[in-house]
């Protein structure tokens, strides 16, 4: 991706959410949602999710072999290996930010159950595999659409919707459930650290969930944290824009900075992917951090 490429990136992507403006109006009038439809942060989030429809799976699709690898433990560095180099994802898993389960089939190839082709999947390469999954989606409607994809991959008897936020899943009067400190083995989210409000509070309450010994799968944007002072400038100016077209999103979050000190880790191997840009508006981070 050229320069110019990755500085017009931020553009591209908030026009195409403009672009579903209209598609979001005639979804809220057609439902007669007009406290959403006359509401800015109501209105905002709902446009996300009709412009998130679109582009999610194009952003899965672009992203899906990367992910694998990452829950196969054959990413190192940044780069994708061909060899198993670190843990692989297994146990008890909270999957965060779950959305309509976009990743659920993903998730589901680690089971040991089926493979992406449909047949009984070999987890010589893969662990000891899933056993449980905990999927924090406090918005209700996406919680609703989380669970039939769920059940639609087959899912059902080991995968449990969690419909609050993440400072209420050890609360059963909040949900139908609890999830102890501590009864975490992995967690994994894909994007979603940039949106959750109260970064810093809920990455710390996370950790807390997360056995010792346990895995953290990360895969998100990050601000820019190195690079010339105008490319920082730039960012935290598409950043203005940004934080409305693409819901509560935030370019400019230091997640990275955030997981890295939110508590004692074993081992930290949180890389930039190595065929991404090093001078991109849009920098990510992938990896694992052992507890």
């Amino acid at each position: 991706m050229s320069l110019f490429d990755t500085l017009m990136e931020p553009w591209v992507l908030m026009w195409l959410s403009l672009m579903h403006v209209p598609a979001t109006i005639r979804a809220l009038v057609a439902a007669k949602d007009y406290g959403t439809l006359f509401s800015p942060a109501g209105f905002r989030e709902a446009l996300f999710g009709t412009f998130w429809a679109t582009i999610g799976p194009n952003i899965k699709a672009g992203n899906e072999e990367r992910i694998v690898a990452l829950l196969e433990g054959r990413v190192k560095g940044g780069r994708i290996q061909d060899q198993v180099v670190s843990t692989p994802i297994y146990g008890t898993v909270l999957e965060v930010g779950a959305g309509s389960g976009m990743w659920a089939d993903v998730l589901a190839r680690f089971t040991g159950r089926v493979d992406d082709t449909g047949g009984l999947h070999n987890r010589k390469n893969v662990g000891s595999g899933i056993t449980k999954i905990y999927g924090v989606e406090p918005n209700p409607i996406s919680a609703k659409a989380l669970q039939k994809r769920v059940n639609e991959v087959g899912l059902q008897d080991i995968y449990h919707v969690v419909p609050v936020g993440i400072e209420f899943v050890d609360d059963p009067s909040a949900w139908d459930g609890k999830i102890e400190p501590g009864s975490v083995d992995c967690i994994f989210g894909i994007l979603c650290l940039c949106s959750i409000p109260e970064q810093e509070k809920n990455i710390h309450l996370l950790y807390k969930l997360l056995k010792p010994g346990g895995h953290w799968f990360v895969y998100e944007h990050v601000k820019v944290s190195h690079g010339s002072p105008l490319l920082r400038f730039y960012q935290r100016f598409c950043n203005i824009g940004w934080s409305y077209f693409m819901g509560s999103c935030q370019l400019c979050r230091d997640t990275e900075k955030s997981l890295r000190t939110v508590g004692v880790w074993q081992k930290i191997d949180l890389a930039q992917p190595s065929d991404q840009p090093a001078h991109g508006v849009i920098p990510h981070i992938v990896g694992t951090l052992k507890k």
